[in-house]
């Protein structure tokens, strides 16, 4: 019996599944929703109970409102603040798959009032801004250090309104500095994550 004298070809090896976990918004329109996304290293979605919080802490000033959802992951602030009566939302993530599935979880809520770009956020802050924003999520990876950098650059670029309220994520011990005439309204600890909320001062000095 003959042998084919051509090497056969390995077969191609089926790319590897990303993981995915399940995102669940909490409250609103869109309440006990659930949403999956693929997990990427350095993702940390905001807690089921962090949310909580912090939603009851927002919820005066929610409804309207025009929110900025820096180095957004799965989405899971902004598509909370959708879902509870935000204006608008724009999504900003540097890595493009977080970015599509974002738009993706908009469009399969039929939802026009939020945008996902993928942009690096500290480059993309330093653009002019069309029109500030009420209420600012920042919460980016936490062995990069972003905070100084991110915060200031909210206060000079305006890109914050009057008396526009800013939620910061850190881990538990990071000394945390907020810009001049920032107030800080409300501070708790979840594990090893601490999360605060900040007013602008009308005026600043």
């Amino acid at each position: 019996m003959k042998h084919s004298s051509r090497a056969r070809r390995p077969s191609a090896k089926p790319a590897p599944r990303q993981p995915s976990s399940t995102l669940r918004i909490i409250g609103g329109e869109w309440r006990g929703r659930k949403l999956q996304f693929s997990a990427a290293e350095g993702l940390r979605p905001t807690g089921d109970r962090v949310r909580e919080t912090l939603f009851n802490w927002l919820m005066p000033s929610l409804h309207g409102a025009r929110c900025l959802d820096l180095f957004a992951g799965s989405g899971a602030l902004g598509l909370e603040a959708l879902s509870r009566g935000a204006a608008h939302v724009t999504f900003l993530d540097n890595h493009a798959p977080s970015a599509r599935q974002i738009e993706a979880h908009l469009q399969l809520l039929g939802c026009d009032r939020g945008r996902a770009l993928q942009a690096d956020t500290l480059q993309w802050l330093q653009q002019t801004p069309a029109e500030a924003c009420d209420i600012v999520f920042v919460d980016p990876p936490f062995q990069l250090d972003l905070w100084p950098s991110c915060l200031q650059q909210l206060e000079t670029g305006g890109w914050l309104g009057d008396e526009a309220l800013i939620y910061v994520e850190t881990p538990r011990a990071y000394p945390l500095s907020a810009p001049t005439g920032w107030e800080q309204l409300r501070e708790k600890q979840a594990g090893e994550v601490c999360f605060r909320l900040f007013c602008r001062a009308t005026t600043l000095e």
